[in-house]
C-alpha cells in the first residue's frame, strides 16, 4: 500500500476527515511556478500613442533614443552638423581612458593651457599639479577648459596627437559627420550631429568611470603642489534633482553652438540617450529635458493596455 493510501486509511479509522493531503518525495517535487518575465512598454507603442510630433522643444537639434531597442523616439535635425562646444570633452575623456595612461600621474598646469580663443577662466592656477583623474573630473563635471587643455597637452604626442586620436575614434564608431579640432570644444571646428553623438554616448557606457566623472553633483580636487583643495560643482543642475536618474551627463556652450546637453538617463524605467543642441536661452535645455520627462510619462499612460492594467489595479 502506498504511503498516501496508508495515511488515509489510518485517518479514516480514527474518524478524521481528510479533504486534501500533500505528500512529496525527492523523486516528485513540484517546482514553484516561474515568475512572469517583466514586461516593458515597446518603443513603437510610445511612438504610436505618444504623438512625438506634438512634443514642443526649444532646442534646434534634438534626439531621444530608446537605448534598450535602439529606436529613435523623437528627432529634430538629427543629421545636421553643428558646433558642439564642451560636449567635445566626452571624446577627450574616452580617448584618454582607452589609452591606458596612468590616471594617478601628476600633471602641472602651465600657461600653454590658457584659453586664448575665448578667454574663459579656470580655478586651476598655473603651477598647480593635479592627477590625470582629477583633471578628467574637472573637465567633465565642471566643464573646465584648462583641465581639458592640460589633458590634451600631456597626451603622448601632445594636442595634435590627441586630436588625431579623437578623429580616429570617431571614424571607428561610425560618426561620419563628426570632426574634432581641440580637446576642450572651444574651437568651432568641433562639429557633430545628434545622431553621431548617440554613438559616442553608447561607447562611453563601456567605461563605468564615466558615471562618476560626469554625474557627481559636487567634488574636490587636490592641488598637489600646495596641498589645497579646490571645490567644483557639476554644470548640469539636473544631477542634483532626485526626480532624475542620470547615468551620463555633459553640458556645453559657445555662442556658435548655443546651449547643449547630453544625458543618458532612465525615465519611467526606460533607458534613454537625450541630445539637445543649439538651445537658445540659459535654462531652455533644462526646460526641454523636463518636457521630455513629462512627455514620456504621459505617453505611457495613453497606451491602451497600460490603461486597462491601471483600471484593474484600482
Amino acid at each position: 500500500m502506498k504511503s498516501t493510501q496508508l495515511l488515509a486509511a489510518l485517518a479514516s479509522t480514527a474518524g478524521i476527515v481528510i479533504t486534501t493531503l500533500f505528500f512529496t518525495s525527492d523523486a516528485n517535487v513540484s517546482e514553484p511556478p516561474e515568475s512572469a518575465t517583466p514586461t516593458y512598454i515597446k518603443a513603437e507603442d510610445i511612438i504610436q500613442y505618444g504623438q512625438p510630433n506634438r512634443l514642443s522643444l526649444k532646442s534646434g537639434v534634438a534626439i531621444i533614443m530608446d537605448d534598450r531597442e535602439g529606436i529613435m523616439l523623437y528627432g529634430r535635425n538629427v543629421d545636421h552638423p553643428r558646433p558642439i562646444a564642451s560636449l567635445t570633452k566626452l571624446m577627450t575623456a574616452l580617448v584618454i581612458l582607452e589609452s591606458g595612461l596612468v590616471l594617478d600621474e601628476p600633471i602641472e598646469i602651465t600657461r600653454a593651457d590658457r584659453d586664448r580663443l575665448r578667454g574663459t577662466r579656470s580655478r586651476l592656477n598655473f603651477g598647480g599639479v593635479f592627477t590625470r583623474y582629477d583633471l578628467l573630473r574637472t573637465a567633465l563635471g565642471a566643464s573646465d577648459n584648462r583641465a581639458a587643455a592640460a589633458l590634451a597637452r600631456s597626451y603622448p604626442g601632445g594636442q595634435e596627437a590627441m586630436v588625431q586620436a579623437m578623429n580616429a575614434k570617431a571614424k571607428q564608431l561610425g560618426m561620419t559627420q563628426t570632426r574634432f579640432a581641440d580637446g576642450s570644444g572651444l574651437d568651432n571646428g568641433n562639429v557633430s550631429t545628434a545622431r553621431d553623438l548617440t554613438l559616442l554616448v553608447a561607447e562611453t557606457q563601456k567605461h563605468p568611470q564615466f558615471h562618476t566623472l560626469t554625474t557627481t553633483a559636487s567634488f574636490r580636487v587636490v592641488n598637489q603642489a600646495s596641498g589645497r583643495d579646490i571645490a567644483f560643482h557639476n554644470t548640469n543642475r539636473l544631477v542634483r534633482r532626485d526626480s532624475w536618474d542620470i547615468n551620463l551627463s555633459k553640458t556645453g556652450y559657445t555662442a556658435a553652438a548655443g546651449n547643449c546637453l547630453i544625458m543618458q538617463a532612465t525615465i519611467a524605467n526606460r533607458p534613454l540617450t537625450i541630445v539637445l543642441l543649439n538651445s537658445w536661452g540659459k535654462y531652455s535645455r533644462y526646460g526641454d529635458a523636463k518636457r521630455i520627462h513629462e512627455w514620456l510619462e504621459r505617453a505611457e499612460r495613453r497606451i491602451p493596455h497600460i490603461q486597462t492594467a491601471h483600471a484593474a489595479v484600482n
